[in-house]
C-alpha cells in the first residue's frame, strides 16, 4: 500500500492509508442504485479499520485492546467482501478493487494474529 518499505510495519499509517485509498477509489466511481450502497458500506468499513486500530492503541485494558483488535479484524474482512461486490458492480474498478482487496486480506491476517496472541 505504501511506497516506503519501513512504513509497512506502521499499522496506524498502513490502516489510515487503506481507508484513504478506499475513499479515493470510491470517489472515482459512478453512483447508481447498485453502487451507492456498496460504496457507502466500503467507505464505512475501510475507514473503521484505522479508527479502531487507533482506539486499540490507546486501550484502557488488555480486554479493551483485544475487543478493538477484534473489530479491526471484522472490518477488514467486511472490506474484502464489499471490494469483491464493487468489482462485480463496477467492472471498470476491478483492478484497483483487487489491489485493495489484497491489502484488506493482509490487514485481516495481521489482526487475526494479534487477536490470537492476546491472552485473556
Amino acid at each position: 500500500m505504501t511506497n516506503e518499505p519501513n512504513k509497512i510495519y506502521d499499522l496506524e499509517e498502513r490502516t489510515a492509508r487503506f481507508g484513504e485509498v478506499a475513499i479515493k477509489l470510491c470517489n472515482k466511481l459512478t453512483r447508481n442504485e447498485i453502487t451507492r450502497p456498496i460504496i457507502n458500506q466500503l467507505v464505512k468499513c475501510s475507514t473503521s479499520v484505522g479508527a479502531n486500530y487507533c482506539e486499540a492503541d490507546d486501550a484502557e485494558s488488555k480486554a479493551d485492546f483485544k475487543h478493538k483488535i477484534g473489530i479491526c479484524k471484522k472490518e477488514s474482512r467486511e472490506s474484502k467482501h464489499f471490494l469483491r461486490m464493487l468489482a462485480t458492480a463496477s467492472p471498470e474498478s476491478k483492478v484497483e478493487a483487487r489491489r485493495l482487496w489484497i491489502e484488506a486480506k493482509e490487514l485481516n491476517l495481521i489482526f487475526n494474529t494479534i487477536y490470537k496472541k492476546v491472552k485473556d
